[in-house]
């Protein structure tokens, strides 16, 4: 085919994107794979766009709008993916990519990227994800919770008696069921919650403080307790439930293991990939001038790894 004929298919693709790829996906993947059979480098001045690439920036507007470009809108991002292309070659070409810091840090995160993905692009089996879970199941271990009400006293309003009136107020509950205390009267407004159902420990001591989490923890389940300490005030605390921790069964955190086993290929295949990267490279340091007088410089050292023997 001569590329007067490509350009004008190009050209009709290019002035009808609604129909990119469902009808004409295929043929002008297979226009590109014939003019592709030769196998010299483009020009430096030659650009040159697959469907896919089209197709990607069809892709990305439809994303964005819920709705397919028009003619001008395709005419803009093609435009737009031109100029993003120029400017990198031409910022290659003046050497722009040299010791940027912020150039060589994207490149390496791009890389790590390429070597987590090639982990990612398997999907695990049930059974796979099962074995896993047998060896780390500790990992998803729930934490025991508790559910308790509480009635507060607060230092604000009485000062240094906080304390004693919430003893003397536990002496008149003694023996009292928890629904009797609604409406007594006794305590002070909260400006939280009275009645906290299955929270861990580790919720309870964000709310309340890690002394007041430990002291709950020990109190006997279904009387009145107290008083304890809070970084609020000071309460008496009954806890009504105390529900153990246990670990989960699978079952119940299929979707967290199945997350937890692709982070973990995807860290080991980056420590393999670089671990095999590492090996090919020496890494030399200048060693500090001799201070004394006609002593010369020393040559550069290789580093060792960490671990390592030498490079």
């Amino acid at each position: 085919m001569s590329q007067t004929t490509l350009k004008r298919v190009l050209g009709r693709f290019a002035r009808d994107p609604l129909l990119h790829f469902l009808v004409l996906g295929g043929v002008m993947s297979g226009v590109f794979v014939l003019l592709d059979d030769r196998t010299e480098a483009l020009m430096p001045t030659e650009i040159r766009y697959t469907v896919d690439d089209v197709a990607r920036l069809i892709l990305g507007f439809e994303t964005q709008w819920n709705r397919p470009p028009t003619q001008a809108e395709f005419n803009a991002l093609v435009e737009d993916r031109v100029r993003e292309d120029i400017l990198y070659r031409e910022a290659l070409a003046l050497g722009l990519d040299k010791d940027d810091t912020i150039v060589r840090r994207r490149m390496a995160q791009k890389m790590q990227f390429l070597a987590e993905d090639i982990a990612a692009a398997r999907e695990p089996t049930i059974a796979e994800l099962k074995s896993w879970y047998a060896d780390n199941n500790r990992l998803f271990e729930m934490a025991p919770r508790l559910s308790f009400r509480h009635i507060y006293f607060s230092p604000d309003r009485r000062g240094k008696n906080a304390q004693a009136d919430a003893a003397a107020a536990l002496e008149e509950l003694s023996g009292t069921s928890a629904d009797r205390v609604e409406g007594s009267g006794l305590g002070d407004r909260f400006m939280f919650q009275d009645y906290y159902g299955e929270r861990s420990l580790q919720a309870i001591a964000r709310e309340f403080g890690a002394g007041f989490a430990q002291s709950i923890d020990d109190l006997q389940p279904g009387v009145w307790s107290g008083p304890v300490q809070s970084g609020l005030g000071w309460h008496l605390v009954r806890v009504d439930k105390v529900i153990a921790g246990r670990v989960p069964r699978f079952e119940e955190v299929a979707n967290e293991v199945k997350t937890a086993w692709l982070g973990q290929q995807k860290a080991e295949a980056w420590r393999k990939s670089y671990d095999e990267m590492r090996a090919k490279y020496t890494v030399l340091l200048p060693v500090p001038e001799v201070e004394s007088p006609g002593a010369a410089a020393s040559p550069a050292q290789p580093v060792d790894r960490p671990g390592d023997g030498g490079s």
